[in-house]
C-alpha cells in the first residue's frame, strides 16, 4: 500500500510513501496525519490519498526507493475529500502549496485535550421578548424569504447598519432559522476579544451546541474543538479568522461581523481572506452569506451600490435601544499644547463627575513614539528594520513593533556625541500618564497589546468597565469594536491623523473607518452622549466627513479617488514581495520578475519594482511589484507562470499576495 502525503513546506509538489508491515493494521486514510523522513528532516504530513499502487507517471523508475512512513498520529481522519478540495482552491487561489494551505486550515495538536469553554446552559436569557424594530423586522424578512429566480446572487447579503442597530440580533434570529432546518451556522468576527465577549450571548441563544475556533486557544484545544465539530456535536461555530475553515456538516449560513476589519486578511502563507473563501464556501454548499458593518469596505461598498449589485444591501439606519447619534466636536490640535485638549480634559471632568464613563481612542502603544536627537536630529531606529524604536516606559525599553528588537535607551547620541537626547509623538502609555496625572481621583485601565498579559484579561478590563468598576477607559484599536456599554457618555479620539500617515491608498478609508466605529460606542441607549474628535487635519475628508456623519459624501469622494488612481474595487492587485538580507539580491530578483512580466501580453498594469514603505523588516531588505488588472484570472495566471519561471538567487525569498489590504 503506498500513501500519498504534503508538507507545509513551499514545494507544490506531493509526496509518496510506502505503510509499513508494523503499520499495516492501523488502517490508515486521507485526512490523517503521519510522520515520515523528508530528506534529513523528519517532518508531518497530511495523507491526500491512499492506493495499492504507485502512479504511472515517469518520475517513479523501477530502480526509485520509497520510504516508509515512521508512524500514524491521528486515529480518525481530519478532514475528507470535500475539504480537500477546499484546500486546493486555496492552493490555487493564494499561490502556495497544497501542505500549507491544509497546515493552515487546520489545528495541529498532538492529543484532544481536555478543555471546554465557558458555555451558558440554554435559555439563560429569555429571547422570546426581544422587541426587534421595523427596519430589523424587515431585514429579517428580506433575508428568510425565497429569493426571485431572476437573481443569480441572491445568498450574498450585506447588513449595513448604523453603530449600535442591532446587527447582532438580526445575525442570530437568521442563525436559528438555519439550526431549524438542520443546518450549520460559522460566525465569524474579527478579534478574539470579541470573541470572548460574543460568546455569552451566543451560548445563552444556542447552548451546548456551539464550538469556538481562534489562534487564542491552545493547539490541543483547537483540536478537540476541530472534533467536536466534525462529529457534528457543534452546530455553531465562533471564531476569528480561521475558524472560516470549520469542518461543519451541511454548512447553511455564514456571517462575518464587521466585514471590513483587516484581521480578516491573514498577513502569512496563505495569505488568505475570509470574505472569499467564506464566498467560495457558500456557493459549493448552496447557504447563505451575511456580512455586516457600520463602515463597509470600500470594496463592499461598491458592490452593493453597483448596477449589477452582486451583494443584496439590507439598512439598518436606525440605533436600536432607543439612543440617538451623538453630537461630534472636533479640536483642532494646532493650538494646543498637550495630547489632550483642554476641551476633551474638561468634558472628562463634568461626565466623570456625573457618574458617566468615558473611552479614550489612541492607535499607538509606547509611551513616546519617537527617540531622537536634539541636536542633530539623529533618529533612534530598529537595527534590522527601517522603522523607529518606540519607548516603553514601562519596561524602560526602545521596541520595534515589527520584529520584537528592543534595546535600552542611550544617554549619548551615537551620531554627533550630543546629550541631548529626548523624545516626541506619543503612545497609549503617554496618555495613561497624563491621565493619572489630570484625574488622580478617577479608576482608568489602558487596554492594548502592552497591557494584556494572558488572554483572559482583555475579558477581565470589559468585565470591570461593564460593570461600572472602572471610569475610564484607554485602547487602541480593540476598544473600537464591537463594544456595548450603557454608561459610556464621552468619547475621545486621541489622535484622528494617525492612519492618515500611512502610504497606503487605503489609509483615507482606515482613518473613516476607525473613527466611525469609535464614535459609535456612545449614544447608544440615551441622547447625552458626545464625541470629541482631535487632528491636526480636520479638513481631510475622511476626519470630516466622520465628524459629521456623512457616508454617502464619504464613500462617493473615496470612490472617485480610487478611480483615478485605478486601485480597487476598479481593478485587482497581486503584490509580489522580494525580501533578502542582502538588498542588492532582493533588487535584482524584483527586476528580473519585472523582466519577465513584462513579456506577457493582457490588460493589465506593472508597477514597481520598488522598495516597500517598510523597506527592511528583520534585517530583510524589501521590494515589492503591484500588478493590476479588471480581469483577475488574466493577471493571476501571469503571476503564477512568472514566479514558476524566476530563478531567484539563494537567500531571496517570495511573497505573493491576492488581494493585499495593506501594502505597506
Amino acid at each position: 500500500m503506498y500513501v500519498e502525503v504534503v508538507f507545509n513546506i513551499p514545494l507544490k509538489t506531493t509526496f509518496h510513501y510506502t505503510i509499513p508491515e508494523k503499520l499495516a493494521e492501523d488502517n490508515i486514510k486521507t485526512g490523517m496525519r503521519v510522520s515520515a523522513q523528508l530528506k534529513n528532516r523528519k517532518l508531518t504530513g497530511f495523507v491526500v490519498s491512499v492506493s495499492e499502487k504507485l502512479p504511472t507517471s515517469g518520475m517513479f523508475s523501477k530502480d526509485i526507493v520509497i520510504k516508509d512512513i515512521e508512524r500514524i498520529i491521528d486515529k480518525e481522519p481530519l478532514f475528507d475529500e470535500s475539504y480537500y478540495s477546499l484546500a486546493r482552491w486555496v492552493s490555487g487561489m493564494y499561490m502556495c502549496s497544497e501542505g500549507e494551505a491544509l497546515f493552515s486550515m487546520i489545528p495541529s495538536g498532538r492529543r484532544e485535550k481536555d478543555f471546554d469553554i465557558d458555555i451558558a446552559e440554554e435559555g439563560t436569557e429569555d429571547f422570546t421578548h426581544i422587541t426587534l424594530n421595523k427596519a430589523q423586522k424587515s431585514v429579517i424578512e428580506k433575508i428568510r424569504c425565497i429569493p426571485s429566480e431572476s437573481r443569480s446572487n441572491n445568498s450574498l447579503f450585506y447588513l449595513y447598519g448604523v453603530t449600535g442597530s442591532g446587527k447582532t440580533e438580526v445575525y442570530l434570529q437568521i442563525a436559528e432559522d438555519v439550526l431549524a432546518q438542520g443546518k450549520s451556522v460559522i460566525y465569524l468576527v474579527p478579534e478574539i476579544a470579541l470573541t470572548h465577549q460574543l460568546m455569552d450571548y451566543v451560548t445563552a441563544r444556542f447552548g451546548k451546541n456551539i464550538a469556538v475556533l481562534h489562534s487564542g486557544l491552545t493547539p490541543s484545544q483547537r483540536l478537540k474543538q476541530w472534533r467536536k465539530i466534525q462529529s457534528g456535536d457543534a452546530k455553531v461555530v465562533l471564531g476569528a479568522r480561521s475558524a472560516v475553515f470549520a469542518p461543519v456538516k451541511n454548512l447553511g449560513l455564514i456571517i462575518i461581523d464587521e466585514e471590513h476589519e483587516a484581521t480578516y486578511k491573514s498577513g502569512s502563507t496563505p495569505r488568505y481572506h475570509a470574505r472569499q473563501v467564506a464566498m467560495y464556501r457558500i456557493k459549493a454548499a448552496e447557504g447563505k452569506l451575511i456580512m455586516g458593518s457600520a463602515t463597509p469596505s470600500v470594496e463592499a461598498y461598491h458592490l452593493m451600490a453597483d448596477a449589477d449589485a452582486v451583494l443584496e444591501k439590507c439598512e439598518l439606519p436606525e440605533i436600536a435601544a432607543g439612543g440617538t447619534f451623538a453630537p461630534v466636536k472636533i479640536i483642532d490640535m494646532k493650538n494646543e499644547s498637550s495630547a489632550i485638549s483642554s476641551y476633551l480634559a474638561e468634558r472628562i471632568r463634568e461626565i466623570t463627575s456625573k457618574k458617566g464613563q468615558v473611552i479614550l481612542f489612541l492607535n499607538r502603544r509606547g509611551f513616546f513614539y519617537y527617540y531622537h536627537c536634539l541636536f542633530c536630529r539623529y533618529e533612534f531606529k530598529c537595527r534590522q528594520c527601517s522603522v523607529s524604536l518606540t519607548y516603553h516606559k514601562e519596561r524602560n525599553k526602545l521596541l520595534c513593533h515589527y520584529c520584537g528588537y528592543s534595546e535600552t535607551p542611550l544617554k549619548i547620541c551615537p551620531s554627533c556625541g550630543s546629550s541631548e537626547v529626548g523624545y516626541s509623538g506619543f503612545g497609549t502609555e503617554k496618555i495613561e500618564s497624563d491621565i493619572n496625572t489630570l484625574f488622580p481621583y478617577l479608576k482608568s485601565q489602558r487596554l492594548d497589546k502592552d497591557s494584556i498579559k494572558k488572554s483572559s484579561s482583555a475579558k477581565e478590563i470589559f468585565a470591570k468597565f461593564k460593570n461600572r468598576e472602572t471610569d475610564l477607559l484607554l485602547g487602541t484599536q480593540i476598544i473600537a469594536k464591537g463594544l456595548n456599554f450603557p454608561g459610556v457618555k464621552l468619547i475621545g479620539i486621541i489622535m484622528a491623523d494617525t492612519t492618515l500617515q500611512l502610504p497606503d491608498f487605503r489609509s483615507a478609508e482606515k482613518t473613516y473607518s476607525l473613527i466611525t466605529q469609535v464614535a459609535g460606542r456612545t449614544g447608544r441607549f440615551s441622547k447625552d452622549g458626545e464625541v470629541v474628535i482631535q487632528t491636526y487635519r480636520p479638513d481631510n475628508y475622511a476626519i470630516k466627513f466622520a465628524g459629521q456623519r456623512k457616508e454617502k459624501e464619504f464613500y462617493k469622494t473615496e470612490l472617485e479617488n480610487r478611480k483615478i488612481m485605478g486601485f480597487p474595487p476598479f481593478s485587482r492587485v497581486i503584490r509580489v514581495i522580494f525580501r533578502s538580507k542582502e538588498n542588492e539580491k532582493a533588487l535584482k530578483a524584483a527586476n528580473d520578475f519585472s523582466d519577465i512580466l513584462v513579456k506577457y501580453k493582457g490588460n493589465f498594469n506593472i508597477l514597481g519594482p520598488a522598495e516597500c514603505p517598510l523597506a527592511v523588516i528583520a534585517g530583510n531588505s524589501r521590494y515589492h511589484i503591484l500588478v493590476m488588472s479588471k480581469d483577475i484570472k488574466n493577471s493571476h495566471a501571469i503571476v503564477r507562470e512568472s514566479a514558476e519561471k524566476i530563478k531567484s538567487p539563494f537567500g531571496v525569498y517570495i511573497e505573493i499576495d491576492v488581494d493585499p489590504v495593506s501594502l505597506m
